[in-house]
């Protein structure tokens, strides 16, 4: 009987398409996860193959051969070393794509090799004739013992073609392309001797692997196949030089290439891109253009969620039964969920640009022209990538800093990228940005707004590159390390790609900063409506009292917010608040900023949300106010001036510009370093940093 669930490997060079494809074959029926006891993603997927057969995609990372030099690509040999692993695959998926073909081939013959039957994937055939490229299927079939699909995902040919081999793998050969043993062949006639029951290329892959394997004691190999180091790298050259020799010989009777045929862009563009003035300029224009983008477009959508939240609000209060599940509802709840809701068209529009630089192949030419810079100030080339990507989120792209070798390189990578800008600041800039800077254009296009945002980009990756450059001279780095990146082929971005990268990015966002807002929501409502003393329960009568001694005669909306005002400040969040504020105070902040502050510690985009929260609390009337009208309304009782004035405002962009507040960062930098000393004294030197760079601007600019 046939297996109704057909697990499959999608394996790949990095930027050869391998993500279209699994996208093309799973749709939205995707799910993103992590391999057991290590943070290297996990992503995988549903293919219907027929009415009665489906298959689990298993999109493993990019590798360029089974010789791994980073945990990513451990996980590929381990995964297809061990038949005892529940993922382990019944058929290997390997993508290639029709410029580098040669190159790519190279992990194709390896994985052949261990006899698992493997189908090859020619992806990007939509560019053949425009690179004057000719393939032979059948003869390649043939010398490579396998069947080829031809793939175009950006056309969205050869993926029914695909999934019919998939469905019959169990026809495939399991035949190797290479005999193992002409390698060395007195040394692999002793190894398969001594394990007979055990394939040779297996063997020899955890001997010259740091893998672990479940059928055998790597300990008991070694021991009597034993090599020095040089001795191994040796054979594993001579191994490559071997696939290499089969995989020209293939080529040569298989694939037929005519430049005259060809039209190819690249090399004119790469040449403006990555030039050392021009290549600069159009990159910090593109900046400027993200950033202006992301203000204007996003403007009108978060304006109606925003007004949608408030009424929903409004209506809640006034519809529903009078009681403490009412006022949880319309003033914790609601407005707590609004703070996070409210950003998604500016966390999504990021996302999106971000998505589009990436399948461009645009963005492989910014790594490579920054790392010119970087190398001045102690950084690897390698460490560009977790530093670029941190915009999007610290966590991955910490975990992106395993693919740096050197130690000490990898440990300052880790320790910088939180400087970054991540898009868990976004909704606390724009918030601020938009209380404190006016809506005016410089040279009749250029937002104010949108240019104080990439401001505050630049100085996040400022700040990350000079604590490298502090941390480079006290941790004394003696080791050299290399820059390799490949530059992929340009091409218009996929829409599907792109959609579902934005789709998943910022449903991630949500859900994962909407479990944080909703907890704390209810928490705060609770601390705010309730309180300790008598002070709380007898409100009425001592605001009451007080109006009287002081001649005042008010009417009953202002006594109604006299009352609640003067609860909120005696309620257990006022007491807390009230407490911390002389900490906060030279900062220009009251205490209700002040217990924001301190919840965003958890994770930062709860700022908003606490507020929210806070001032709907302290707000018992019917008028529909949003979020933002209330704080750009908050005035110091004292002093009747704005909270959120300029000085204030620049205060709070500077604390969370350097600030540490994100405790799933910390967990994962914990489990990165494998020690506790590096995460406390990054939250130590981060917060502390951002504490005395917002009190001397508060101070110059009050």
């Amino acid at each position: 009987m046939p297996k109704s669930t057909i697990k499959v490997a999608l394996i790949g060079n990095p930027n050869v398409g391998k993500t279209s494809v699994f996208n093309q074959l799973t749709g939205l029926n995707q799910q993103v996860g992590n391999y057991p006891g290590i943070t290297v993603e996990k992503k995988q997927g549903i293919s219907k193959l027929s009415d009665s057969i489906k298959a689990k995609i298993i999109d493993l990372p990019g590798t360029y051969s089974l010789n791994a030099s980073s945990i990513d690509e451990n996980v590929v040999i381990e995964l297809l070393l061990n038949k005892n692993d529940e993922d382990f695959p019944d058929v290997a998926v390997v993508v290639t794509e029709v410029e580098n073909i040669k190159r790519n081939l190279l992990l194709f013959t390896q994985i052949k090799d261990l006899e698992i039957p493997t189908i090859l994937v020619i992806n990007m055939a939509d560019r053949m004739s425009l690179k004057g490229i000719e393939f032979d299927i059948p003869v390649l079939e043939r010398e490579l013992k396998t069947k080829i699909a031809l793939v175009s995902s950006r056309k969205k040919t050869g993926i029914n073609d695909l999934k019919s081999l998939i469905l019959n793998y169990e026809s495939l050969s399991t035949e190797p392309c290479l005999n193992a043993s002409v390698i060395d062949p007195e040394y692999f006639n002793n190894l398969r001797r001594a394990f007979p029951n055990q394939l040779l290329y297996k063997l020899w892959l955890v001997i010259t692997q740091d893998v672990n394997f479940l059928n055998l004691e790597r300990n008991e190999i070694k021991s009597s196949f034993t090599k020095s180091h040089s001795d191994l790298k040796r054979l594993q050259q001579k191994e490559t030089i071997k696939r290499y020799q089969f995989i020209n010989d293939t080529l040569k009777i298989g694939q037929k290439i005519d430049i005259t045929k060809a039209s190819d862009l690249r090399a004119k563009l790469d040449r403006i891109l990555t030039h050392k003035v021009f290549g600069y300029l159009i990159f910090f224009s593109i900046l400027m253009v993200i950033f202006q983008s992301i203000f204007d477009w996003s403007k009108v959508p978060m304006d109606f969620i925003d007004e949608t939240f408030t009424s929903l609000s409004t209506y809640t209060k006034n519809h529903l039964p009078e009681g403490e599940f009412t006022n949880l509802l319309s003033e914790g709840i609601i407005p707590g969920i609004s703070g996070i809701v409210i950003f998604i068209p500016q966390i999504a529009f990021l996302f999106l640009f971000i998505s589009i630089l990436e399948e461009s192949g645009y963005m492989s030419r910014v790594v490579f022209l920054m790392d010119k810079i970087m190398r001045r100030f102690g950084l690897s080339g390698k460490s560009i990538v977790p530093l670029i990507s941190g915009t999007a989120c610290a966590i991955p792209a910490i975990m992106g800093a395993r693919n740096i070798e050197n130690w000490k390189e990898r440990l300052i990578t880790i320790l910088v990228t939180p400087f970054t800008t991540c898009s868990a600041r976004l909704p606390v800039y724009a918030i601020l940005i938009s209380l404190i800077i006016p809506e005016e254009r410089v040279f009749g296009f250029l937002s104010l707004q949108g240019l104080t945002l990439m401001l505050l980009y630049l100085i996040g990756f400022g700040m990350a590159v000079l604590s490298a450059t502090i941390l480079n001279y006290f941790l004394k780095l003696n080791c050299k390390s290399y820059f390799v990146i490949e530059m992929p082929s340009y091409k218009v971005p996929m829409f599907k790609n792109v959609a579902l990268n934005v789709i998943e990015k910022t449903k991630a966002f949500v859900t994962g900063a909407g479990k944080i807002i909703l907890a704390l929501s209810i928490i705060l409502w609770f601390l705010g409506s309730h309180g300790p003393s008598k002070k709380f329960d007898n409100a009425e009568a001592i605001v009451a009292t007080e109006l009287k001694q002081n001649n005042t005669s008010i009417d009953t909306e202002i006594f109604e917010n006299k009352i609640n005002s003067y609860k909120l400040e005696h309620s257990y969040i006022g007491i807390l608040g009230k407490t911390i504020e002389p900490i906060i105070r030279p900062l220009g902040y009251d205490w209700k900023i002040g217990i924001a502050v301190v919840s965003s510690f958890a994770a930062r985009e709860v700022f908003v949300g606490t507020l929210a929260t806070i001032y709907n609390v302290g707000n018992h009337s019917e008028e529909e106010v949003t979020i933002k009208n209330r704080m750009a309304a908050e005035v110091h009782p004292e002093t009747g001036k704005k909270v959120f004035n300029f000085a204030s405002g620049i205060s709070l962009l500077l604390f969370y510009a350097f600030a540490m507040q994100c405790m799933s960062t910390i967990a994962i930098v914990k489990k990165e370093t494998n020690s506790w000393k590096w995460p406390l004294l990054q939250f130590i030197f981060m917060s502390g940093f951002a504490y005395v760079t917002a009190l001397v601007a508060y101070q110059i600019l009050k």
